[in-house]
């Protein structure tokens, strides 16, 4: 799922090629993507567009005349950009035509997930925003008060979108990492330093890869496979197995339904080993506990 750094890209992206320019035609081509009727999408029309922003993981166009589009990729959704007409095929969803370019949205996945509303004013647009923290405005208190208002892994804590502002799976794991932290640890279990430093490391963290994003795509749009949640540079996230930058050792995995957990079990948890559940309950008392049993095992 796009999180916040690539929501981030598309919005400073869209807004240098369509603000100010007049919208010229909507085809939705899946009936399911667009989740609204009344104003019907074909207001939009002629409108011109005033701003782009971002309402958590959802894009908002917002158009003359208080009309807004409010796009969320969820998963696998995508946007496209080009010249010419675009023909995305089966994972087409709409097409929107400007006069100097069209903008594609795609999803490529069986599970039709995104979403596309067409609301009037303002008051209709916070009707959909799911309430999380701006954490690049929020204060320590704030972000305290918010993390320890329920008894939750960390893990889950960070990815709930009513509790912070467009953090998800793989951006999650890159801030855990950073503030040395399990992502496993209770929320009440953790102190005020560590309280501050997850904070510090998820501002830096999202602050980090909006800037290097944005740096990239300067001068050119991000295609599909530009928006993933697989980057090179990670540190933890996707890299199952390969050495951690810190400490050298193999980076972990749990996996719990279709969610995958990367972590350092020696920057991260002392050594220990989380347990994966589908392998765990498989090994019983052959799971190892910690990483030096697993690679005395291995060896």
């Amino acid at each position: 799922m796009p999180e916040l750094p690539d929501i981030e890209l598309y919005r400073s992206c869209l807004a240098k090629r369509i603000t100010g320019q007049p919208l010229s035609q909507v085809k939705v081509l899946r009936p399911f993507f667009l989740r609204t009727f009344d104003p019907p999408v074909d207001a939009l029309a002629g409108r011109t567009v005033e701003s782009i922003g971002r309402l958590g993981k959802r894009i908002v166009l917002e158009f003359g005349g208080g009309l807004f589009a409010v796009i969320h990729l969820m998963i696998a959704g995508r946007l496209r950009w080009q010249e010419k007409p675009i023909n995305a095929g089966k994972i087409g969803l709409a097409t929107i035509t400007f006069p100097n370019g069209h903008l594609g949205i795609t999803e490529a996945s069986s599970r039709k997930r995104a979403s596309l509303h067409v609301v009037q004013g303002r008051d209709a647009v916070s009707a959909l925003d799911p309430g999380g923290l701006d954490l690049f405005t929020a204060t320590p208190e704030a972000f305290a008060e918010v993390l320890r208002s329920e008894n939750r892994t960390l893990k889950r804590a960070l990815t709930n979108p009513r509790k912070f502002d467009g953090i998800g799976n793989a951006y999650s794991d890159e801030i855990l990492f950073a503030a040395r932290l399990s992502p496993v640890r209770l929320t009440s279990s953790l102190s005020d330093e560590e309280v501050e430093r997850l904070r510090t490391s998820a501002v830096e963290t999202l602050k980090e890869w909006t800037d290097r994003l944005r740096v990239e795509f300067a001068d050119a749009f991000p295609g599909p496979g530009d928006v993933t949640a697989f980057r090179p540079d990670f540190a933890v996230h996707g890299r199952f197995g390969m050495p951690c930058r810190v400490c050298g050792l193999p980076v972990q995995r749990i996996q719990y339904a279709e969610n995958k957990t990367n972590y350092c079990a020696v920057c991260q948890n002392e050594g220990r080993l989380l347990a994966d559940r589908a392998l765990s309950r498989l090994l019983r008392s052959d799971w190892p506990k910690t990483i030096e049993a697993m690679l005395g095992d291995s060896g």
